[in-house]
């Protein structure tokens, strides 16, 4: 008997008490998590990106010069549902082509120096407001506990 329940607790480690708080606080954490990535971008200056703008903006600094066809490719989207996202980045001057060196019948899309000021002012507005609001509103003791909040949410997030 003692063995078919502790069979049953490996295969269910949590009680549904423990199930019931961790949903619960998941969603709360979800609810803020949204609300501190709505005020960072309050903040940063692109709230004219759309989302797949920002995607791909995102996806060419962390990559590099890419074409679109291999943007739409890496996004799951068709080519000219991506020269349609692109088109608005190139006309802002975010975004520029260039001939493909190792073929010159491709296009490489590229960031602008424009964009990189852009990006790098809007994370150091985000890093500025958070940093103040953190200043501003939480105690030395509150901060020291934030700190240890992100060891755990950090664990959460490792593989």
């Amino acid at each position: 008997m003692l063995y078919i329940c502790d069979i049953d607790l490996v295969s269910h480690p949590l009680s549904s008490a423990q199930h019931s708080s961790a949903s619960a606080l998941a969603t709360e954490l979800r609810a803020v998590f949204r609300k501190i990535k709505l005020r960072l971008r309050e903040h940063a200056g692109h709230g004219d990106f759309t989302s797949a703008q920002a995607s791909v903006v995102l996806r060419l600094e962390r990559d590099g010069p890419a074409t679109v066809s291999s943007l739409a490719r890496a996004e799951g989207m068709r080519p000219q549902s991506m020269s349609a996202v692109v088109a608005p980045l190139q006309e802002a001057g975010l975004v520029k082509g260039a001939p493909d060196p190792g073929d010159g019948r491709q296009t490489l899309m590229a960031l602008t120096p424009k964009c990189l000021k852009s990006l790098e002012e809007g994370r150091a507005a985000r890093q500025d407001w958070l940093t103040a609001r953190i200043a501003q509103r939480l105690s030395a003791q509150e901060q020291e506990k934030l700190q240890r909040a992100l060891a755990l949410l950090t664990r959460l997030v490792e593989d």
